[in-house]
């Protein structure tokens, strides 16, 4: 992980690989960003025109290098886009620092250390720029040749070691705050990113359940793991079926983190399917590639209970993973077949590639045992999600229009992208069968919402519930943005921890 520190030296005597500076798009070319100030003085205040002259508008992402002023320790200035000058109190967003943070971060990979002399106003503004350099930052190197030296066999530059905010107040204790909480959050969701992108020979059901176990030690967290035997033991029909045709048998793990002054009590409750192939119903050639990343839920789940103990939150937070490899075998689960669900519901199973909701509704029955104040399940669903919100946006379900709200509303503050999705109860007619309670496919139209409907079927009376389908932005495709890298994403990770931050200070419900 990138090493995060706050200063307030002097720019000009800091030893630094490179200094970072801020460069916005104004109306008539590039403006420099507050707190670069003593670097443009050094370039007799004409770093904007120096910056134009070598093609940079201020455009959000854009990094542009040029050599240090002279008598800088650095050799380097990297200037990074901000995007457009602020309307208001030339006060730029924190996801606008934040995405900032991260595309220089990244372009430094390889640097030991870069001082960043970008906008801070407060200790709010250190914290956003620490978790974008920390995120942007990230690197998956493990099965790389020279992966256990941390460094890239491909181009050799291993990520940013050490990164200094300029202008943050090493001795005050709001500015040491945000710092630790950047750190803690961003720590366990880039672990999350390295949990997404392990290949799923290697992290397969009992293998997560090891890794929970681990980190349940190490920070306080009760861990209880069922492995098959418990769970037919328990009936758990649904995480079974999925798993039946795997030799990896399925998992369901629980991480407990209490508080002692809680009042209140949260569980998250996410989708590990290690590997899904679409079981019986094979998924074509070209759609199987990424799908190591349908745990991306359960590993949001993990890293934000994580998170939640080592913030030390005044909140309980269940964590549940419901952990399968979805394959094909003489043994799998078939079309037709009708499962017993764990709250006893029989299910007929249409679609074995529908299986995560599979896996939730059990998850779902056995944490609305304990009535928690809310559950929110987070999971990659459907490919219907991503049809209608893009690679970039997750969709919010709920049994409360108030609580949907308060997520999305969550999601914003802490830079992740949402919607407010309905659960129309006309589509839940489509599920109807005649063999069983309820099959797990209805209507194709609509299906993300059909498959929210579904899973609001196995949540306990009265209990406060969301679903976060998350199927997008879990896995970027794509080229690299902002603090956003290529592969697992870590989404959700920091919604739900702003959500166990809101109930622990009584803002949430």
């Amino acid at each position: 992980m990138t090493a995060l520190t706050l200063s307030t030296a002097a720019v000009s005597g800091l030893r630094a690989d490179a200094i970072v500076v801020g460069v916005a798009k104004g109306a008539k070319g590039p403006v420099v960003a507050p707190g670069a100030e003593a670097v443009d003085k050094a370039y007799d205040g004409a770093l904007a025109g120096i910056l134009e002259t070598l093609g940079a508008s201020g455009g959000e992402g854009e990094v542009t290098k040029l050599p240090a002023p002279t008598g800088f320790k650095a050799p380097v200035v990297v200037a990074v886009g901000l995007g457009a000058v602020p309307d208001k109190d030339d006060t730029f967003s924190a996801e606008a620092l934040r995405r900032a943070a991260g595309a220089a971060a990244r372009a430094l990979a390889g640097a030991k250390k870069a001082v960043f002399a970008l906008p801070i106003t407060d200790a709010a503004d250190a914290g956003v720029l620490a978790e974008g350099a920390a995120l942007g930052a990230y690197a998956f190197d493990a099965y790389k040749e020279n992966g256990k030296n941390g460094k890239d066999a491909k181009n050799g530059k291993a990520p940013l070691a050490e990164v200094t905010l300029l202008g943050g107040k090493p001795r005050d204790a709001a500015y040491k705050a945000a710092l630790a909480r950047a750190t803690a959050v961003t720590e366990e969701l880039n672990r999350a990113r390295d949990l997404i992108n392990t290949p799923p020979n290697d992290l397969y059901p009992e293998a997560f359940a090891a890794v929970a176990t681990a980190a349940g030690k190490e920070h306080g967290i009760k861990v209880q793991v069922l492995d098959e035997k418990a769970l037919a033991k328990g009936g758990y029909g649904g995480i079974l079926g999925v798993g039946a045709g795997s030799a990896a048998a399925p998992r369901l793990v629980k991480l407990s983190y209490t508080s002692p002054k809680a009042t209140k009590h949260l569980a998250f409750v996410g989708k590990g399917i290690t590997y899904d192939s679409g079981g019986i119903s094979l998924k074509p050639a070209g759609h199987n590639e990424t799908m190591k990343c349908d745990m991306s839920g359960a590993a949001a789940v993990f890293a934000a209970v994580v998170a939640a103990a080592r913030l030390g939150l005044e909140v309980n937070v269940t964590g549940w993973l419901a952990l399968a490899e979805n394959m094909p075998s003489g043994s799998a689960t078939r079309p037709g077949d009708v499962l017993r669900m764990y709250s006893g519901k029989t299910v007929e199973v249409l679609n074995t590639d529908a299986e995560g909701r599979l896996v939730l509704a059990d998850a779902l029955w056995k944490a609305s045992e304990e009535t928690p104040d809310a559950i929110i399940d987070v999971a990659t669903l459907t490919g219907a999600m991503v049809l209608a919100l893009g690679n970039r946006t997750f969709g919010v379900m709920a049994n409360d229009d108030a609580f949907r709200t308060a997520i999305v509303e969550a999601a914003e503050e802490v830079g992740e992208e949402s919607w407010p999705m309905p659960l129309p109860e006309h589509l839940r007619k489509g599920m109807d069968s005649p063999t069983a309670d309820i099959a797990n496919m209805g209507e194709r139209m609509g299906g993300g919402l059909v498959a929210g409907l579904f899973l609001k079927e196995f949540v306990g009376e009265g209990i406060t519930w969301a679903h976060l389908d998350i199927a997008g932005p879990a896995f970027n495709e794509s080229g690299p943005f902002g603090y956003t890298p290529k592969g697992g994403t870590g989404s959700a990770v920091r919604t739900l921890v702003r959500l166990a931050e809101l109930t622990a200070a009584g803002d949430l419900g």
